[in-house]
């Protein structure tokens, strides 16, 4: 099995416009149209049996009506009982009102989650609103996944930087946080240096604390790896992914069981992705390789979406 922990997808009337912004703005090319049939139909050809759907609420007063929506696409999964399909979580805004019923009602509508996008908001991670947010998840029992390092479709400043993290992990202690786009994009050397020592060290004592391998810090793969699609062949943005050597070190710096498969589709192709993933796990840790490749697909998902 494989499951995609990190996706995108808009409701078909304004796919398309949302979709030629995007690409604009971040001067990429999608790899599918941004609908829910054409993600399935990039499932089919990469074989990937459910992709995870993550909302990005950048208007406050519309974190209802996204989660309701989310809801009903989760309908249809949970009728074909959660083997193959797509599966969203919620999302919220630092400024939507009264946000703590609002998170209640995430937890009601069976949306396991939420996707938190600092850059869009404008708030550093690590803001007292913020912090909020993720303790109140964190008492409902609903994970948080967050957007980490740069955005390449927006201006700086990083609103989710290292300093931020290890602050909301001293602070907040969340139970379950996933740091997208391998703990923050463009700026892997830090989280190497800097963050994989600290995650080690809150896994290991929630671990003591909990037994249960859905607790801690995760990284998730997407728009990590591979090569990024311009508009423009000779775009001179100097941004880059990672190299297939350096991605293997990071997994082994903080373990397979704390790495999720994840794209980003569709700023990245699931096929690509996951034959590179799979070739470079098999070539960094050998015999290991297919045990690694178990967590890293689907288990570490599956601990954590509770399927």
């Amino acid at each position: 099995m494989i499951i995609d922990f990190h996706t995108h997808t808009f409701p078909d009337k304004i796919a398309e416009s949302a979709l030629e912004s995007l690409e604009n703005s971040s001067e990429t090319r999608a790899h599918t149209d941004g609908t829910n049939r054409g993600l399935l139909e990039s499932m089919e050809r990469a074989g990937v049996d459910i992709s995870v759907i993550l909302p990005v609420v950048t208007n406050p007063d519309k974190a209802y009506s996204m989660n309701t929506y989310a809801a009903r696409v989760n309908e249809t999964f949970l009728e074909a009982g959660c083997k193959k399909g797509l599966f969203s979580i919620g999302g919220i805004h630092p400024e939507t009102p009264n946000i703590k019923n609002v998170l209640k009602e995430v937890k009601n509508l069976g949306l396991k989650g939420i996707k938190l996008h600092p850059d869009y908001y404008g708030v550093m991670f690590n803001d007292i609103r913020m912090k909020r947010i993720i303790d109140i998840a964190s008492e409902l029992g609903l994970f948080v996944i967050t957007h980490a390092g740069m955005d390449i479709g927006l201006y700086p400043p990083i609103c989710c930087t290292i300093d931020s993290i290890i602050d909301v992990l001293k602070d907040v202690k969340p139970e379950t946080l996933v740091l997208a786009h391998m703990g923050g994009w463009m700026n892997w050397e830090e989280v190497t240096e800097r963050l994989a020592p600290v995650v080690r060290e809150y896994n290991e004592a929630l671990s003591g604390q909990i037994v249960d391998s859905s607790k801690g810090v995760f990284l998730d793969t997407a728009f990590s790896i591979g090569e990024i699609s311009w508009l423009d062949a000779d775009s001179h943005r100097d941004y880059h992914q990672m190299s297939d050597e350096y991605f293997g070190l990071m997994v082994e710096a903080f373990g397979t069981d704390r790495i999720l498969f994840a794209t980003d589709s569709p700023w990245a192709d699931q096929k690509d992705y996951v034959d590179r993933v799979g070739r470079i796990i098999n070539e960094k840790f050998g015999a290991s390789g297919e045990e690694a490749l178990e967590n890293i697909y689907h288990k570490n998902a599956e601990s954590i979406l509770c399927f």
